[in-house]
């Protein structure tokens, strides 16, 4: 699997795909899909808890909130030092948990609890205590859930992550993107190599189960030399995972991306070496190779999930939990309920509008066809275990494989023939050179991207 890629495939294989966090992926919602849809949804999934069998649930918080702007930035956020914004908020989120406990009665088991941003540490620990206790009222934390937290390293201290621990959190992950000064400057982001560590020391003496770090690639001011020298000082850390993420200059779309002077970005060329030599780097270093931009430890959980097949797949990336119900919480957030996927508004006084009328703040979703479960099969299978078993999708969806995917197949041959992908009588397997180009081979199975043919819209896979 820890195969190192040649930088000539790389080169060939820079294209825009989606990352297939869902399929149909998020530009497919419709406006069409509203409150009462997700109603709908929810008592559903209700009534399936009376008979029994439903899958427990994936909770996601997002707080919008940041001190300062980091310009290659293309989230959700907040720019504020004014932090009594937050007592708002935080009325709100309550008012939207009971709206749900509503729904689904109290008690659901939650597996899996992630706060994410903007900056989720832009709250005070009180205000997150009394998120987490109502949290707790509302839903039944099961023993063993993951409950996980995003830490902007420049306000966080180790005072503040005892806290966290306290309050139950038990995954951490800090975003880094890059250590070198003169690319912090340009993006806006100065924080220490010395001041991390400590918060990594910090984090392990407080008893994470794992310690997540964030980097991206691409940035302006980077130069191969440089990232590998951040490369180094990130293995030295030793995180359990590390998300490596390319850069997506898209000005037009995100405001803040207009400070980034285009002509500091590195060229193609440049980030291709700096991908290759990361990925070099993290295996000489003794990290696992998990799919598209994930590397963990070999002991960490999300290593043995990517070993036994068990890995799976949702809004936040990869997973070692099993395909659960995700209600998403809080401006913009993204959620997943049976064969519905569905969106909050994406301002604070629309959201702030549905919530006080009572509202679920859905402004967009989408129902699931049948077509869009089996696609959704296929594409998760191949962007989690790298294999489709035709026999598998067959027996699920009630159709005959190699028939009804006859074009996607013959689309396959080049893959096969440049030793990306094997094609057999009853599977497709991805090979250890195809992992880097995984994003690639699933778009063939997107029926809506095939459709329209615009990839113009996504990140590069390189």
């Amino acid at each position: 699997m820890d195969t190192i890629v040649p930088e000539a495939l790389l080169r060939r294989l820079d294209v825009p795909g989606p990352r297939y966090t869902s399929y149909p992926t998020a530009d497919r919602f419709v406006e069409a899909f509203g409150p009462a849809e997700y109603r709908q949804a929810l008592r559903q999934r209700a009534e399936g808890s009376t008979v029994g069998g439903t899958p427990p649930l994936s909770l996601y918080i997002h707080i919008p909130f940041c001190e300062s702007v980091c310009y290659y930035c293309a989230c959700n956020k907040i720019i504020t030092k004014h932090h009594e914004r937050s007592a708002e908020y935080l009325d709100a989120l309550e008012a939207e948990i009971a709206l749900h406990v509503a729904e689904l009665g109290k008690g659901q088991s939650v597996s899996q609890l992630h706060f994410g941003g903007g900056s989720p540490t832009f709250l005070t620990d009180e205000e997150i205590g009394r998120l987490m206790t109502r949290l707790r009222e509302s839903f039944k934390i099961v023993a063993g859930a993951e409950i996980s937290i995003e830490v902007d390293p420049r306000t966080a201290t180790p005072e503040r992550l005892k806290s966290l621990a306290g309050l139950g959190f038990n995954r951490i992950s800090f975003g880094i993107q890059d250590f070198d000064p003169d690319v912090q400057e340009a993006v806006h982001r100065v924080q220490s190599y010395d001041s991390v560590r400590d918060l990594v020391v910090a984090a392990r003496a407080n008893g994470f189960e794992s310690i997540n770090a964030d980097l991206i690639y691409g940035l302006p001011k980077q130069t191969p030399d440089s990232f590998a020298r951040t490369i180094q000082q990130i293995a030295e850390l030793r995180p359990d995972r590390i998300a490596l993420y390319a850069y997506a200059h898209l000005p037009t779309r995100f405001k803040p991306q207009r400070r980034i002077l285009a002509e500091e970005l590195p060229l193609g060329e440049q980030r291709i070496k700096m991908l290759g030599g990361a990925i070099a780097g993290f295996i000489a270093a003794g990290y696992t190779y998990i799919g598209m931009d994930h590397f963990a430890l070999p002991g960490d959980a999300l290593s043995a999930a990517r070993r036994q097949g068990r890995l799976h797949r949702n809004f936040q990336g990869y997973s070692t939990q099993p395909d659960c119900d995700l209600i998403a919480l809080g401006v913009s957030s993204i959620g997943r309920m049976g064969a519905t996927y569905s969106q909050n508004a994406k301002t604070l006084p629309e959201y702030y509008e549905s919530i006080a009328k009572g509202e679920f703040p859905i402004v967009r979703g989408l129902t699931l066809t049948r077509d869009d479960l089996l696609r959704r099969a296929v594409i998760m299978a191949i962007m989690c275990q790298g294999r489709v078993e035709y026999e598998s999708i067959e027996l699920a969806h009630l159709i005959k494989f190699p028939e009804y995917f006859a074009a996607e197949l013959e689309d396959l041959t080049p893959f096969a023939e440049g030793g990306l992908l094997e094609i057999n009588d009853d599977s497709i397997q991805i090979t250890a050179l195809g992992w880097y180009y995984v994003r690639g081979v699933a778009a063939v199975f997107d029926k809506h991207l095939r459709a329209s043919g615009n990839r113009e819209r996504f990140s590069r896979i390189i």
